[in-house]
């Protein structure tokens, strides 16, 4: 599976974005799917995660802010990102794995495929 992350940008306090990751390959329905962001000088952190079924978790941080969810006939997953805030200042990277949901899916060890980030700056 090969991923690529797009719909960054430059937002003000309050903004929102729409973050899309396209995957190649077969099967997609099959993943787990997840968001996971690093701002500079930080540890990556999870974000929130699809599961195959369609369940939804979330980071508390961005809970009720941001929304993820996915769509398998186009093969992508996004993360609408509301209300932004300064903190949510990082580079926004999607993953995929079929077992990560049942291992731990806040854990980016987990998963097997990593996209290549796409970078969300959000000014006050």
């Amino acid at each position: 599976v090969q991923l690529q992350a797009s719909g960054g940008g430059s937002v003000q306090a309050g903004g929102s974005l729409r973050l899309s990751c396209a995957a190649s390959g077969r099967s997609f329905s099959s993943y787990v799917m997840a968001w996971f962001r690093q701002a500079p000088g930080k540890e990556r952190e999870f974000v929130a995660v699809v599961s195959r079924t369609g369940g939804r978790q979330y980071n508390t941080d961005v809970k009720g802010r941001f929304t993820i969810s996915r769509d398998n006939a186009k093969n992508t997953v996004y993360l609408q990102l509301n209300s932004l805030k300064p903190g949510d200042t990082a580079g926004y990277y999607c993953a995929a794995d079929l077992d990560a949901y049942s291992r731990g899916y806040d854990d980016g060890s987990n998963y097997l495929y990593w996209g290549q980030g796409t970078l969300v700056t959000v000014s006050s």
